[in-house]
């Protein structure tokens, strides 16, 4: 199976139990916390999420996935790269793994095929496949069936990969013998931590999504509070801080697809040019990518925002000029942001 799952592109396949009643009272402590912020689907869910067979009755065992998604020919140098690009604040900076195709379609497509080559083998199966986009703890998973171990930032981390990939999950409905677990390195290092621009880690495997610029800018639907936005520097969608400063993504993998392959606009654009897309545009833009669930109204919010903290910190025609452009704008969330953001300018 690990021979298939290479022939399609994943780095390594694994098989997880489907006993996760040890995780229970993490998820429920930690939404008790309110720590999934507006993300209800979280607490409808509740733990549903760690009980396999609930989600896809009849299911035995769990078959995950993880696939790298840095782009083929990133330089070994990669984070020094990214670390510099956060540092231009008239540019948006958009997470590293949504610059290219939409890695839910890549990966499903991805699984299915494993699942035919498994039935061409054995013949037809009971499965169903899973990429971040049903109630599943992923994270839990690939760490029982030897993907990684759980990250202080709370991803998965691999001392092969770090922590630069995605991961997938087929629940079947045949018991598999279980991948060994692997154990922690993280040690005494608290880089991810430290780095957090918002302090959304709160502790070692804690995160506090109301804080995190990853939720903020994708999953939040209203307003950015105000004592954040200036914490958000100029990332305009998803944040990749806590992966960028973990010493383990040193060993981060390229990936062997060209769907990661970061497209026009979404690396290097200023924001005057972000701010200047209108639906349309917006919409041909983030076709068949990850950006386009957000919406347009959301992707201006975010832009505005950038564009406030780059007026911060020097003036730009260019730029003061596009957000009045937008000062029009017929949702009330995106001329708010918009105001704010010239309210900036000194």
């Amino acid at each position: 199976m690990g021979r298939w799952g290479r022939e399609l592109g994943f780095s390594q396949i694994g098989v997880a139990g489907v006993d996760l009643s040890s995780a229970e009272p993490g998820l429920l402590q930690w939404l008790s916390n309110g720590f999934h912020g507006e993300m209800a689907y979280m607490a409808a869910h509740g733990v549903k999420r760690a009980r396999p067979a609930e989600l896809v009755p009849g299911t035995l065992s769990v078959i995950t996935a993880r696939m790298d998604y840095l782009p083929a020919g990133t330089s070994g140098e990669w984070q020094a790269v990214e670390w510099d690009r956060l540092r231009r604040a008239d540019e948006g900076y958009v997470s590293m793994y949504a610059r290219g195709r939409d890695y839910h379609k890549v990966l499903r497509s991805r699984l299915q095929k494993l699942c035919d080559r498994i039935a061409a083998e054995i013949g037809p199966f009971g499965h169903r496949a899973f990429t971040d986009s049903a109630p599943v703890l992923e994270v839990e998973l690939a760490t029982r069936s030897g993907q990684g171990w759980r990250g202080k930032h709370t991803l998965v981390l691999s001392r092969e990969a770090g922590s630069m990939f995605f991961l997938g999950e087929i629940y079947v409905d045949l018991a598999l013998p279980e991948s060994p677990p692997v154990t922690a390195h993280c040690g005494s290092c608290a880089a991810c931590i430290d780095v957090c621009p918002t302090g959304a880690i709160v502790a070692p495997h804690w995160l506090d999504a109301r804080r995190c610029i990853s939720y903020l800018t994708i999953e939040h639907p209203g307003p950015i509070p105000l004592e954040l936005r200036p914490l958000i520097g100029n990332r305009v969608y998803g944040c990749d801080d806590c992966q960028l400063a973990c010493p383990w993504n040193k060993y981060a993998q390229s990936s062997s697809l060209p769907d990661f392959d970061p497209r026009e606009g979404f690396s290097g654009a200023t924001l005057a040019a972000l701010l200047s897309w209108d639906e349309a545009e917006f919409l041909r833009r983030t076709e068949g990518g990850p950006i386009r669930r957000i919406g347009h109204e959301r992707w201006l919010r975010n832009v505005a925002v950038a564009a406030g903290n780059a007026l911060r910190i020097a003036d730009d025609a260019a730029l003061r000029s596009a957000l009045q452009a937008r000062l029009t704008h017929p949702s009330e969330l995106v001329r708010e942001h918009v105001q704010w953001a010239l309210a900036q300018h000194a």
